[in-house]
């Protein structure tokens, strides 16, 4: 299950591995919810949103940071996007309330708009500097969550700021919760592009660009 694959047919538990494709989705769409969705959902669920809260979620155009954005937004949170100025009417329909273009100064541009500072990050792109800067503008009391391995958890701790590293992982009650929500139509599935299979290549390219949007489905014909 670690390594994945693709390919028309493949053999896997019957317990906790799968759940039945929705009606209402497409198989692309079936297959885009997964790890991306489940990923958004538990670093979610990691800073503890809830109404009011004011949550910057970076890389709000990728796989993951479009459902985090979306289930932020669902709970009630505040979202701050960045994103480019072109998918700017995209991320704002998915419930971004706010959006700062990703190639500008973010840290100082959320600083300017929220001067007390913001309740929680979703850090779905920084590392290193780039993630400080941003984890820097959460308050005490806040949360930190990144998907890179980025965020310091005993640096936070010590200003009263939980801190979370979340990994892509199998959970099955999860992944049941977030097929569902999209099935509901309360998810949206953001495919972007879709690619034949004697494209993969193609596609497997654009994956983990910093200009990527969305989701990228594979159909095997």
């Amino acid at each position: 299950m670690g390594r994945g694959a693709y390919a028309e047919f493949i053999v896997v538990p019957a317990d906790g591995f799968i759940e039945p494709k929705p009606p209402t989705l497409s198989f692309e769409q079936a297959a885009s919810v997964g790890l991306a969705a489940l990923t958004g959902l538990v670093a979610v669920e990691a800073v503890g949103v809830s109404g009011g809260h004011v949550v910057l979620v970076t890389g709000a155009t990728g796989g993951v940071g479009s459902y985090a954005v979306q289930v932020a937004a669902a709970l009630g949170g505040t979202v701050i996007a960045t994103s480019l100025p072109d998918d700017e009417s995209w991320v704002r329909s998915l419930g971004a309330s706010e959006v700062v273009d990703y190639r500008s100064d973010v840290a100082k541009a959320v600083r300017a708009s929220h001067p007390g500072g913001i309740d929680a990050l979703i850090d779905a792109v920084n590392m290193g500097d780039a993630h400080n800067s941003v984890a820097g503008l959460v308050k005490d009391g806040g949360h930190v969550v990144s998907t890179t391995g980025s965020a310091d958890e005993e640096g936070l701790k010590a200003r009263g700021i939980g801190a979370t590293n979340v990994f892509a992982q199998a959970h099955p009650a999860r992944f049941a919760s977030v097929v569902q929500m999209a099935g509901d139509g309360d998810l949206q599935v953001p495919i972007k592009q879709t690619f034949a299979f004697d494209e993969l290549p193609q596609a497997l390219g654009l994956v983990g660009k910093r200009s990527s949007r969305g989701k990228i489905a594979v159909t095997i014909a």
